[in-house]
């Protein structure tokens, strides 16, 4: 992970401030295909889970240092954080479009929210109380990219309900 002071993402995105709790969002200043690279991830820091933390692994977490943390939830993201490459892509399925908010799919990345919320996306697969992935059956997560470490978890869970038990390595 590298560290550097709140990286210059002016050129990419603009933070449209506002005097509502949780109301400030990001906001494309590009447009890409989809797929593209958006930024990388460079001025991360290790941190406990919290409202403004990623998850990035089973049990560790980053704080972004950078206007990244605008990057609002949506049911119908914009954006990929992929947190094994430190990357932020355009989806796949669609491209972004200059003054587009720059979202994404909060369980994506998150197995438990530390703060969980009552979706506002107002999109067609709006998922309504969002908690992280742990608290989705698999069916709503169909179509939607997910880090590693969320298929790992979900993969452990599925076991476990089928009556599998793994063996620990410790």
């Amino acid at each position: 992970m590298q560290t550097q002071e709140h990286p210059d993402l002016s050129s990419l995105l603009r933070v449209e401030r506002s005097p509502k709790a949780f109301g400030s969002r990001a906001t494309s200043l590009v447009s890409l295909p989809p797929g593209a690279l958006f930024a990388r991830i460079t001025s991360a820091t290790p941190a406990q889970k919290a409202y403004t933390s990623v998850q990035t692994s089973r049990d560790t977490h980053i704080e972004l240092n950078s206007d990244l943390v605008f990057c609002n939830h949506s049911c119908d993201p914009s954006v990929e954080f992929d947190m094994e490459r430190f990357e932020v892509r355009v989806v796949k399925d669609r491209p972004l479009e200059k003054g587009e908010p720059v979202t994404f799919f909060y369980p994506s990345s998150e197995w438990e929210m530390a703060q969980p919320f009552e979706c506002e996306c107002g999109g067609e697969r709006c998922r309504g109380l969002i908690k992280g992935a742990k608290d989705m059956g698999e069916r709503e997560l169909e179509g939607y990219w997910l880090n590693g470490h969320i298929v790992g978890l979900l993969e452990e869970r599925r076991a476990g309900r089928n009556g599998v038990v793994r063996e620990s390595k410790v």
